[in-house]
């Protein structure tokens, strides 16, 4: 996943995977400081060695989290398939605006080694279509922050679960839709991932609408961080305060 951004306008790119592919999440080493707040039965290697994994609870299937309802209608996650729904998330891919941010432009076949890589993967990424009143007009990515190359990159917490976004639909963008539905697929996540404590997101600095989009959902700036490929907005929805902003 070669860059994160979300925006009412264009989109979210993937997470930041130093080797080019979903599959590099699979030998993170997670920082002894962060692996001793995770209990005994969820590790998994040899500690002595460094090889230390985290198991068991990733993300569960979002299609069991239900609907949201919110001020544009009723609100649901699928989990994709890729015979299903390729050629549709292909076409949003091409989009000039969203292939700016996430460069999965091309023949259906990039857009289907992308999505393959988190489908057949154990389940610390999975590629959702988002389905407004009935109809699929966008695409999240729900992701553990805190498992994933990104944890490299900021002081993750264990459940850390991170959230990319791209709106499909020209007539979408652009008016408040990506804002909407942000903090719905927020709330989802903690409604129905108790040891979650905060939903994070990593928009490009530049991106100016993707940082609003996500202020307005009531994600919080914490920190600007160095990515491999852009210097990014730290953006936090914490379980704490998903009442108060």
């Amino acid at each position: 996943m070669p860059h994160i951004d979300a925006s009412t306008d264009a989109g979210a790119g993937p997470a930041p995977q130093l080797g080019g592919s979903v599959e590099d999440t699979l030998d993170l080493r997670l920082p002894e400081e962060l692996l001793a707040l995770f209990p005994e039965d969820e590790r998994s290697g040899d500690p002595e060695q460094g090889d230390i994994t985290v198991v068991g609870d990733l993300l569960d299937n979002p299609a069991d989290w239900g609907s949201a309802a919110t001020p544009a209608g009723d609100f649901h996650l699928v989990p994709v398939r890729i015979e299903r729904d390729l050629a549709r998330i292909s076409r949003w891919m091409n989009d000039p605006a969203v292939a700016a941010f996430w460069e999965l432009a091309g023949p259906d076949s990039v857009t289907a080694a992308h999505l393959r890589a988190q489908v057949d993967g154990d389940g610390r990424s999975i590629p959702c279509l988002g389905v407004l009143s009935g109809i699929p007009m966008s695409y999240f990515e729900i992701y553990r922050a805190d498992l994933d190359p990104m944890a490299r990159y900021y002081p993750a917490r264990p459940h850390d679960i991170g959230i990319h976004l791209l709106i499909g639909g020209v007539a979408d963008r652009g008016r408040g839709v990506g804002s909407t539905l942000l903090r719905a697929v927020a709330d989802l996540v903690l409604d129905n991932r108790p040891r979650c404590a905060r939903v994070i997101a990593e928009p490009d600095l530049r991106n100016t609408p993707s940082v609003s989009a996500f202020l307005s959902a009531g994600f919080r700036f914490s920190a600007e961080v160095d990515l491999p490929d852009k210097r990014a907005a730290l953006l936090v929805r914490d379980r704490a305060l998903r009442n108060l902003l």
